[in-house]
């Protein structure tokens, strides 16, 4: 496993990382989790994402329980903050940070967090007070760094302006093949300032793996044909998407790749990426992602990818 610096922490991670958004929120059992987990470990993997809102604290409370007895530094672990937790707590108020990451600790059953996320931007909270809370919580102990996920330019850059605050280490964008669009402002600004990306759904929830076909019903046990889990996949399986995919099937087999392995090479091409977060629902998937590591793809293959793609990319 290759492992990169999270942005200007001393931390390293694996470059393939273990999220836990639709799968461990409820998508698959206890024991498939747990089995997942396990698998990450023997592959080299070292970081763990998650967030409060996934299952309403159910994915923290399953990872808590899992990796119960593992030491504490063997692991990098994150979860984020914004989303509604109940019909008063949402945000990134300074109460809400505080009471958040209090009961994300106890969930995880740990005494702090690598890296504490905003989940999204809160335009109704001051954005002084959103960073000084963030500043208090790293101060006392409870998360190591932070971070955010999915935030506009604009407001990363004016978070940056701010003198005397806890600075960023990483980004959380959705970036793959098919959806480009943090290339055209938010890496920019991140590489300039020293900030890593830690991307997910960097197979399009699967899509780039090739499994599912236009004009079929997707595999009974697939993402798509889940009810707990397909619910964020719609506008990737439109048939001139899942058309552009079938086109990158000649070209990893030119590479001597799997589909994963292209689609995760292919955003780890970036310096500037230090982490693709991979979700998955049996430790096969696991080893699978995990194989894709360090793996470098030379000018030909990347432009057959945006030959193939076409104009199905999001930028």
């Amino acid at each position: 496993m290759n492992f990169r610096k999270l942005g200007s922490s001393d931390i390293e991670v694996s470059d393939i990382s273990l999220g836990s958004w639709l799968t461990y929120s409820g998508g698959v059992q206890r024991e498939q989790a747990a089995a997942c987990v396990q698998a990450a470990f023997e592959a080299g993997i070292n970081f763990i994402d998650t967030a409060n809102v996934y299952g309403r604290g159910a994915s923290e409370t399953l990872l808590g329980e899992v990796l119960a007895g593992r030491e504490r530094a063997s692991y990098v672990l994150a979860t984020k903050v914004f989303f509604p937790m109940s019909d008063t707590d949402r945000g990134l108020s300074a109460v809400q940070i505080h009471k958040q990451i209090d009961a994300s600790l106890a969930r995880l059953k740990t005494d702090y967090v690598d890296l504490y996320q905003c989940h999204r931007y809160d335009d109704h909270t001051p954005l002084e007070e959103t960073m000084q809370a963030l500043g208090e919580v790293v101060r006392s102990g409870k998360a190591r760094h932070i971070g955010f996920s999915e935030w506009p330019a604009q407001k990363i850059a004016e978070s940056l302006a701010i003198a005397g605050v806890e600075r960023w280490v990483s980004s959380q964008p959705q970036y793959s093949m098919l959806w480009r669009a943090p290339e055209a402002a938010v890496i920019p600004l991140c590489e300039q300032e020293g900030i890593s990306q830690i991307v997910w759904s960097p197979l399009g929830q699967g899509v780039l793996t090739g499994k599912y076909a236009p004009g079929q019903p997707p595999p009974p046990d697939s993402r798509a044909a889940s009810e707990s889990m397909g619910g964020f996949i719609d506008s990737l399986v439109k048939p001139p998407v899942l058309e552009a995919v079938q086109r990158l099937a000649p070209v990893a087999q030119a590479a001597g790749l799997t589909m994963v392995q292209l689609a995760l090479a292919w955003v780890l091409r970036k310096d500037n990426v230090a982490s693709a977060i991979v979700g998955a629902s049996r430790p096969e998937q696991v080893h699978a992602n995990a194989s894709a590591t360090g793996i470098k793809l030379d000018a030909d293959t990347l432009a057959a990818i945006d030959e193939a793609l076409g104009d199905v990319v999001v930028r």
